[in-house]
């Protein structure tokens, strides 16, 4: 399906290069609070990956949206417009999950919180890395290995 979305392999895969970023934040989450492995954490990694997705996504489409509807040609200049557009929504993204998910993150240890609070470190650990690093990272990779132009053809 995204692959229709996006039209170009290139781009879907480079939208799956902001997973690490995620994962760094996971692990150094799980390391910090004990570096237990459980079914908390794992559904908290499968939850971060989705958001993280979505974020990777939203920029993606946008750089493409600047090259088709708005007639920018692909060059550094389109990529921080697009970065700095989609900065504001990322944030939020983030910012309102990590403020949602904190208590309990923080009451971790208490007693009937042992699937969600391992949950809820996981998932705004790997926020605060791949938020940082897809608002960064990724629309530099993009603009090294991405390829936008217009969508009269499509291409791998």
């Amino acid at each position: 399906m995204l692959y229709i979305a996006f039209g170009r392999l290139r781009n879907l895969m480079l939208t799956f290069a902001n997973l690490p970023f995620a994962l760094i934040g996971g692990v150094v989450a799980t390391f910090f609070t004990g570096g237990w492995i459980s079914v908390g954490t794992l559904v908290g990694f499968v939850t971060l990956f989705g958001i993280t997705l979505r974020n990777s996504i939203m920029m993606v489409s946008h750089f493409q949206h600047l090259v088709d509807q708005e007639g920018c040609t692909w060059n550094l200049e389109t990529c921080i417009r697009g970065a700095s557009e989609r900065l504001p929504s990322v944030l939020m993204t983030a910012l309102v999950t990590a403020l949602g998910l904190l208590p309990l993150a923080i009451g971790s240890g208490e007693p009937g919180r042992e699937i969600e609070g391992p949950m809820a470190t996981i998932i705004v650990g790997g926020l605060i890395s791949s938020t940082i690093l897809n608002l960064l990272i990724l629309p530099t990779i993009m603009l090294h290995f991405g390829r936008f132009e217009k969508s009269d053809a499509v291409a791998l």
